[in-house]
C-alpha cells in the first residue's frame, strides 16, 4: 500500500522560507509557539504548552500560503495586544484593540505584512 504524501517538496521548502521570515515570533519569551516538520504530512504548528497537559493547540499546514496568512495573523494579534497592554488598553474588547491603535502605529503594523511577504517570497 503506498502512502500518501499531502505536501510537495517545492511547498515544503516553500513553507520553510515562511518559517524562517517569521524567525522573530517564535522568539517571544512569553509565546508558546513550536513549528514542526511533520514529513509528508505537512508543518504543524503547536501553541500554548502546559507541562500537565502540552500543547493545547495545533494546526496542520500543507502550503505555504496558508501557512504565511496563519503565522500572519498569529504576529498581528500578539503585537496588537503587546501594544495595547502598553497603552494600558486592557478594558477594550479584543475586537477594537487594533481601531483604538494610533493610525500611525496600525500602519506600521500593516506595512510589516510586506516586509514578511518579501523574506518568505510570498505574494500576499
Amino acid at each position: 500500500m503506498e502512502k500518501k504524501v499531502y505536501i510537495t517538496e517545492e511547498e515544503r521548502e516553500k513553507c520553510r522560507k515562511v518559517i524562517d521570515a517569521f524567525a522573530e515570533l517564535y522568539e517571544i519569551e512569553d509565546e508558546d509557539i513550536l513549528l514542526v516538520d511533520a514529513g509528508r504530512y505537512g508543518f504543524v504548528k503547536l501553541q500554548c504548552y502546559t507541562p500537565s497537559y502540552g500543547f493545547e493547540e495545533l494546526d496542520t499546514y500543507t502550503d505555504s500560503n496558508s501557512l504565511f496568512e496563519g503565522l500572519w495573523e498569529e504576529w498581528l494579534n500578539l503585537n496588537i495586544f503587546l501594544l495595547a497592554s502598553e497603552m494600558q488598553l486592557a478594558d477594550v474588547l479584543y475586537d477594537d484593540l487594533f481601531n483604538n491603535l494610533p493610525k500611525k502605529k496600525q500602519s506600521e503594523l500593516i506595512r510589516r505584512k510586506d516586509d514578511f511577504a518579501k523574506k518568505a517570497g510570498i505574494t500576499p
